[in-house]
């Protein structure tokens, strides 16, 4: 079939079926989008290119064989290698010749689009949550230390052990509410950032949790070494990453496989600025995935989908990435959840 090799210059994928679903056509927008050649693209059907497409097949066959056009917004795609994207689908049908009817499909990502509009309403939302707990950690902590003083007062006047066991025990629990006063303020403001290599940090956290790691979890270590160093500071990173990886743990209950993947991405736009290059680090697991009502409200602080979590880890891992410039990316479906962690890479 001739084609328009502009078409290759496009970066909406473009493919042309017929109504078999039989692949003649494939851009190169729909081969790095699919992640296959187009000699394979085209021994094959369409339906047999992916895992998984919101748009069922019959659909797309019925809307060739009846001349229809088809518009589905915000569809999902799951392609072979398990990665997942939205994209806007549009399918137009073709007369070819004679009484031949195939399909024009366009498959336009919109993954980008999403997840800076995302990011900025979850920034918008976060920041009026963090004010809210913020004003009220400062409530709880004044009367707090009143109560934490008294009870010292109280202890030095008690001669009965039994007694200053009492008093140990407030002292004891204000230290305790104090401590997650002080995780809920945080740190609000850019610290002191030094060169590091983001492999170092990982393999710090690696390190911590394999301590108490199931031995019926893996760690797979998928690393890119030719990732520049990055300014950062180490802490917060390493604090920021081991939380994600601890959700992970605690997610396989009945063990399972997690996945630690660094790579690049370029021409990026995180929060309102663009940036040439961006450290993608990824942590994968295999377990039931996050329930979809949790979605939204992921990064709150204070929300969790376990009765003994704090709902602070994830929160204390966003508000790290913001401080560094750059946000955390969630995907989560049954047999995959993914935390991705985009830097900027400073050229």
């Amino acid at each position: 079939m001739n084609t328009d090799p502009l078409l290759n210059h496009l970066v909406t994928a473009v493919i042309v079926i017929n109504g078999d679903l039989k692949l003649r056509y494939a851009n190169s927008a729909a081969e790095q989008l699919l992640g296959l050649g187009s000699h394979r693209l085209t021994e094959h059907n369409f339906d047999d290119c992916y895992q998984e497409l919101s748009v069922e097949s019959d659909l797309l066959t019925a809307a060739i064989n009846e001349h229809q056009g088809l518009t589905v917004n915000a569809a999902t795609i799951i392609t072979l290698d398990g990665q997942q994207h939205t994209v806007d689908v549009t399918l137009t049908p073709i007369e070819i010749g004679g009484d031949e009817v195939q399909g024009l499909l366009e498959l336009r990502q919109v993954d980008q689009q999403r997840r800076i509009l995302q990011q900025l309403t979850i920034d918008a939302q976060q920041q009026a949550a963090q004010y809210l707990v913020r004003n009220l950690a400062h409530e709880i902590k004044n009367p707090l230390g009143g109560l934490r003083g008294a009870a010292q007062l109280l202890a030095r006047e008690l001669e009965n052990d039994e007694q200053r066991e009492f008093t140990d025990l407030i002292i004891e629990q204000a230290d305790r509410l104090r401590n997650l006063v002080d995780r809920l303020l945080g740190p609000q403001k850019p610290s002191q950032h030094s060169i590091h290599n983001i492999h170092e940090v990982i393999q710090k956290v690696i390190k911590l949790v394999q301590v108490t790691l199931p031995k019926n979890i893996a760690l797979i270590q998928d690393y890119d070494p030719s990732i520049p160093d990055i300014e950062m500071d180490q802490e917060q990173l390493q604090q920021a990453v081991l939380n994600i990886v601890q959700n992970a743990i605690q997610a396989l209950e009945d063990g399972g496989e997690i996945r630690i993947k660094t790579r690049t991405q370029h021409q990026v736009t995180l929060g309102s600025e663009r940036h040439k290059l961006v450290l993608a680090l990824s942590i994968i697991d295999d377990g039931p995935g996050i329930k979809p009502e949790l979605m939204d409200t992921l990064f709150y602080p204070m929300v969790t989908g376990r009765e003994q979590g704090s709902g602070l880890g994830l929160s204390i891992a966003h508000n790290f990435a913001r401080l560094h410039g750059g946000r955390i990316d969630c995907t989560s479906v049954v047999g995959q959840t993914e935390f991705t962690i985009l830097l900027p890479v400073k050229s």
